[in-house]
């Protein structure tokens, strides 16, 4: 590190321990997440980019009180299974394609996380695998990703341009202890930031499902020893941080509720909502999933590996895809989505 860069850090280090942040900023929240936001007031003026199948206010209240939730059977099985076969085929022939992929087992250490050809063909297919942002090289993933289900309500919570942050494929539970989003994928403005969850099949009780606190996501936020995001300056750990959400939460009385939903469901949660996976009961039970993180382009107008580049855009659906800096080539590689 040069010695510009050890003054900067030096900077920053003394910044946020004399002044950290503790909250949100209130002045750029979401217009939902404030005080005074009335959805039925919202509701009489909003015109919503694409017809929906939901009650739209009925969601926002849920939402508003709740921090999440989860659109019924708003996914159509033709888009689930083109964007599944080309996981397959990604999974089937991996030095064909240039992806990050992460496998968190201690026999890969110390490097986790490597370009998918790095890895045994036969580990890509286990337990601890999570495949990033598999929309930039699948059309059908970036169709999925912005679904009109989904753009509609990530335009009405927003009320901003909507621009994906990132993408995590699973084939099985991730068993993640206790977590919100916010400090790990961050944003100019940590409020900025909502996930879907999308199940590529129905969610079975012994397979490591989804669990999270129910308005869990207007809770007192946890400081990391300088502020509320996590960064190599953090003195406090991501251990101590889940110990703090299940304890505080517990103290709170926000009911813990397990995520059963069906093929075809969509979840949509709140930047700070408390959740994480459970530990796999059956160690042959999948559970496919595919989860996107989402944020504003006044949040995050860059891709999130090059900050100081202008990004190469896509839109979709109104929504701004950042295609990949690290891998330009692959970009739509599978492009098969495009027929649907």
């Amino acid at each position: 590190m040069g010695v510009l860069s050890q003054i900067k850090q030096k900077a920053l280090t003394v910044k946020e321990q004399l002044f950290p942040q503790t909250e949100f900023d209130a002045a750029t929240l979401p217009w939902i997440d404030r005080t005074d936001a009335n959805i039925d007031t919202f509701i009489k003026d909003y015109q919503p980019p694409f017809e929906v199948s939901y009650d739209l206010a009925e969601k926002l209240k849920f939402w508003q009180k709740n921090g999440y939730v989860v659109l019924e059977q708003a996914i159509q099985a033709e888009l689930l299974n083109v964007f599944w076969s080309d996981v397959e085929e990604l999974l089937e022939n991996p030095t064909k394609y240039k992806i990050w992929t992460r496998i968190d087992l201690p026999q890969f250490d110390p490097v986790r996380e490597r370009q998918i050809g790095e890895f045994p063909k036969e580990a890509l297919k286990g337990k601890y695998v999570k495949l990033n942002d598999f929309h930039n090289l699948s059309v059908a993933g970036k169709k999925l990703m912005t679904h009109p289900a989904i753009v509609t309500f990530l335009d009405a919570i927003f009320q901003q341009k909507t621009v994906v942050m990132q993408s995590l494929t699973f084939l099985y539970g991730s068993q993640q202890p206790t977590h919100q989003d916010f400090p790990w994928v961050t944003a100019k403005m940590p409020s900025h930031l909502a996930a879907a969850w999308i199940p590529l099949e129905d969610i079975k009780i012994d397979s490591g499902p989804l669990y999270y606190y129910i308005g869990s996501h207007k809770m007192p936020k946890f400081n990391f020893g300088n502020g509320i995001v996590y960064n190599q300056r953090s003195t406090r750990t991501p251990l101590e941080f889940a110990e703090y959400l299940d304890k505080t939460c517990a103290e709170l009385n926000y009911p813990k509720d397990t995520l059963l939903i069906k093929r075809g469901d969509v979840l949509i949660w709140h930047a700070a909502l408390a959740h994480g996976g459970d530990i796999i009961g059956n160690p042959e039970q999948t559970r496919k999933s595919y989860v996107c993180h989402y944020s504003t382009e006044e949040a995050l107008p860059f891709h999130r590996h090059r900050p100081a580049q202008k990004p190469i855009t896509e839109h979709h659906n109104g929504v701004a895809i950042y295609n990949n800096p690290d891998f330009g080539d692959q970009e739509n590689i599978l492009k098969a989505g495009e027929k649907l």
